[in-house]
């Protein structure tokens, strides 16, 4: 099988799953991934334990895939922030799909170039966001292929609460012929969120207290 085989096969298995768990929108959340990874049985744990510190490879690690005696279990890193979480949680259970008879598999910078584990980021971006949904989105929007600019992927993460990344939505639009990647390198995504959309609520919150503090 062709990698183009390989990796269309697991975009159809990532639609065939979002049917079966009922997820319609692109907004996949933690808590869908937790009650899918209980209906399969799988543990989650986070990494490092609370308290304890972490070294060597671990540092470098996202997440990891475990099938052995003890049972089926995900480990993701308890720095990630949510959108790249629930991105790593995606790709995790491709490996408890479809890669359960590897036994162990280290998912980080090591190793990120792999066929199984660029398979894994094919299925969890097609998961979180399917190509025609995204498509259709970006077309309803009135942006045409090879118009996408940043600002576009903005508004469509906003007005759909998209919880794929923007690195994931520029390599998507790039994928399906909306843009080139050279339109997106150097974005400073938050801050054009910021400029397009305000400083959210909670910022707000928080540089008020800073103030406080810092007048006090």
């Amino acid at each position: 099988m062709s990698r183009y085989e390989y990796y269309e096969e697991l975009k159809e298995l990532a639609r065939q799953q979002r049917l079966e768990h009922e997820l319609t929108t692109p907004r996949v959340l933690r808590s869908d991934l937790r009650r899918i990874y209980k209906q399969h049985g799988i543990r989650l744990d986070l990494w490092p334990p609370k308290g304890a510190m972490s070294n060597g490879v671990i540092k470098t690690l996202r997440g990891a895939f475990f099938c052995d005696e003890y049972g089926v279990s995900v480990m993701i890193s308890r720095t990630l922030p949510d959108a790249p979480a629930i991105f790593t949680m995606a790709h995790e259970f491709k490996h408890f799909l479809v890669d359960r008879a590897s036994g162990a598999i280290m998912c980080g910078e090591t190793n990120q170039n792999e066929r199984i584990e660029i398979g894994a980021e094919v299925f969890a971006a097609e998961f979180l966001y399917p190509d025609q949904d995204f498509r259709e989105d970006l077309l309803q929007m009135g942006v045409k292929p090879g118009e996408c600019t940043p600002e576009d992927l903005v508004r469509l993460k906003h007005e759909r609460q998209a919880t794929l990344s923007y690195k994931g939505m520029s390599k998507k639009a790039e994928f399906l012929k909306f843009a080139s990647l050279e339109v997106f390198e150097g974005v400073k995504w938050q801050s054009l969120e910021e400029k397009i959309y305000g400083i959210p609520i909670y910022k707000q919150v928080q540089q008020y207290r800073k103030k406080l503090v810092d007048t006090a």
